[in-house]
């Protein structure tokens, strides 16, 4: 049975240490029963299969509503995330301190304006 909406209670993120690190002390950290984290710090030494298996899983799990990513992340593993589709979890791709946001590498905002044939 598909996991409803309602069940989907966390947020989920990978992305560098400082974006982690404000986001879990705004109080988004979770660690469930299976002690699986809804977070992934990535620094220059974490290897982009790391990156990918942490992106599958946190798609793939049924009590996440919101996935974000780093840009500078996202561009690590680019492939994997233009192929993502899916409504739930949303992904979300976010600045971080050093590397500012870039609309033209956007894959959901490339999707809208591909949709709105802009």
């Amino acid at each position: 049975m598909a996991a409803s909406i309602k069940d989907r209670e966390f947020l989920a993120v990978i992305g560098d240490e400082d974006t982690v690190t404000g986001l879990l002390l705004a109080g988004i950290g979770h660690v469930n029963q299976q002690q699986k984290r809804n977070f992934l710090i990535v620094d220059s030494k974490t290897q982009v299969n790391v990156i990918e298996d942490a992106f599958q899983t946190f798609t793939e799990r049924k009590d996440i509503a919101i996935l974000l990513i780093n840009q500078h992340v996202a561009e690590k593993i680019r492939p994997t995330v233009d192929k993502y589709q899916q409504a739930f979890p949303a992904l979300l791709e976010i600045p971080s301190k050093d590397h500012p946001y870039d609309p033209a590498k956007d894959s959901i905002l490339k999707r809208v304006q591909k949709l709105f044939g802009e």
